[in-house]
C-alpha cells in the first residue's frame, strides 16, 4: 500500500516553527519527535544558551 505524503501526519518544528511529515525512521517515537532536523535541534539549544546568558546579565544589572 502507499501513501501519499499529503496523508502523512505533520507537526510544527518547535525552532523553526515550519511544519514537518512523519518519516518512517520516526514511527516509534513521533509523539516524542518536536524537531524537523538536527540542525534546529541544535540551533534550539544554542538559542537557550544565548537566552540563559542575557537573563544573567539583565538580572545582575
Amino acid at each position: 500500500m502507499v501513501t501519499k505524503k499529503a496523508d502523512l501526519p505533520t507537526k510544527l518544528c518547535v525552532a523553526c516553527h515550519r511544519p514537518f511529515a512523519w518519516r518512517k525512521k520516526w514511527a516509534r517515537c513521533w509523539e516524542e519527535v518536536r524537531f524537523c532536523s538536527e540542525r534546529c535541534r541544535n540551533r534550539r539549544a544554542s538559542f537557550r544558551k544565548l537566552e540563559m546568558a542575557r537573563s544573567r546579565v539583565s538580572h545582575t544589572s
